[in-house]
């Protein structure tokens, strides 16, 4: 049943690739670039945009949370393994994104440890997520560059080979994902997500 929903999400989609084909069309005939956009993560209120999906939607434990210190958010939290759990995740929608966006940098401070960066579409209702995996230096602030062709398209964790390409304009929200296979804490301090 799960490979049947695998091949509709993919196949019965003409009319988002149609229209990104068209935006792309039309964003090569402009010179100009659009400003780049900032999700500063810099205040309390800020912070307060983003939510939490832990492993419990599955039965799982793991706990994870965004918090709020200084001048950064921290996503922090524990990852178990308990009821085939193992991930943490925190999301914010975005405002609309113009077409001609193709790089990511984030501003961040990890544990050492491998995250997930994640930008979601919304395909013929299917909420798809673009992931891109990045390590840590414990200790060590790091701006980190990613090209919208870096992303590849996953469903409820399974690869899709054939996805449309990624494309600003059909972003709706960003975040960040813990997975690992050996139960943990993890911290990860988050300063800015940058698209241009």
């Amino acid at each position: 049943m799960k490979s049947i929903i695998f091949s509709t999400l993919v196949l019965v989609g003409p009319t988002f690739s149609n229209a990104s084909t068209a935006q792309q069309e039309q964003q090569n005939t402009t010179t100009r670039s659009p400003l780049p956009m900032i999700i500063d993560v810099n205040t309390a209120q800020q912070v307060e945009q983003w939510k939490i999906t832990n492993d419990g939607v599955m039965g799982g434990r793991s706990k994870g949370q965004l918090i709020f210190e200084k001048d950064h958010g921290v996503f922090t939290g524990n990852i178990s393994l308990d009821n085939n759990g193992g991930f943490s995740s925190v999301f914010r929608n975005l405002d609309p994104l113009p077409s001609g966006y193709d790089l990511v940098t984030i501003d961040v401070q990890g544990d050492g440890q491998s995250y997930q960066l994640r930008l979601i579409v919304y395909l013929n209702g299917y909420r798809l997520a673009y992931k891109n995996d990045f390590d840590t230096k414990a200790g060590q602030r790091q701006k980190l560059l990613f090209t919208l062709s870096d992303f590849k398209a996953s469903f409820r964790g399974r690869i899709i080979n054939n996805a449309p390409s990624l494309t600003s304009q059909n972003i709706k929200e960003t975040g960040f994902l813990m997975t690992k296979k050996r139960p943990g804490k993890f911290n990860l301090a988050v300063f800015s997500i940058k698209f241009s």
